[in-house]
């Protein structure tokens, strides 16, 4: 599709496989400390908290505060309401487990291609040492790193999409949104920014069909270098 210059991206479930990671992560800290659980419903439960949490700050009731201390809040939750105590250092260890989530097999030959024709970013709700982090455990290469801290605010407040795309110097037409959820590709269209819907059935144990965009997108597509090849021959 002409005119694109930039891509921005999703990242939890879009880029990494963050059920998995984390899960693998809290058996680490937590099974030699003789805790046996099912560890991808921690994962779960400790990821269904991240919304709520993050709505707090989308409607004033608190100021922005960056991702990492949201997600320490809802561990210290998840570990409460399974009567687990821990010491400080593996807290704020295992609350690490974001900055070390496993991109899934398709990401870095994807953002490679890409990268020879487009500016590329992400636009996460993460924070910026976490996309950082993410970064560099990947071996991926950004032009910039977007997304909430930088406009503090959290997705999907049009802010975030808008500061994104004026902090790279471009229009929304200029500049497609990657996601694998559908309210985050809704609320960027809506702004006039291109949408891409890359399906990741295996984010969750089942599809879940609120990712599933029920209205028109610009590519629709199962990988990133599937991506690549759609935007090479011109969408």
């Amino acid at each position: 599709m002409t005119g694109i210059r930039a891509l921005l991206f999703d990242v939890f479930g879009t880029l990494v496989d963050w059920r998995t990671s984390v899960a693998r992560e809290a058996e680490a800290v937590l099974a030699p400390l003789g805790h046996a659980l099912d560890w991808p419903a921690f994962a779960d439960d400790w990821r269904a908290r991240y919304q709520p949490a993050m709505e707090a700050v989308r409607c004033g009731l608190e100021p922005y505060v960056a991702l990492d201390e949201l997600h320490r809040r809802n561990l210290d939750a998840v570990l409460a309401s399974r009567g687990i105590e821990l010491d400080e250092a593996r807290c704020r260890h295992l609350n690490l487990a974001w900055h070390r989530l496993d991109a899934w097999p398709d990401v870095g030959t994807g953002l490679a291609a890409l990268r020879e024709s487009f500016l590329l970013a992400p636009c996460s709700n993460g924070n910026i040492a976490l996309m950082v982090a993410l970064a560099r455990r990947n071996g991926w290469h950004w032009d910039a790193i977007l997304g909430a801290e930088p406009a503090r605010a959290y997705k999907p407040q049009p802010l975030v999409y808008l500061h994104a795309v004026a902090a790279l110097g471009l229009t929304p037409a200029e500049t497609l949104m990657v996601a694998a959820h559908a309210a985050d590709l809704a609320a960027a269209g809506a702004l006039g920014l291109r949408t891409a819907f890359l399906a990741r059935a295996a984010e969750y144990s089942r599809p879940n069909p609120a990712d599933q965009p029920d209205f028109p997108v610009d590519f629709h597509v199962d990988s990133l270098p599937a991506l690549a090849a759609q935007l090479r021959a011109g969408g």
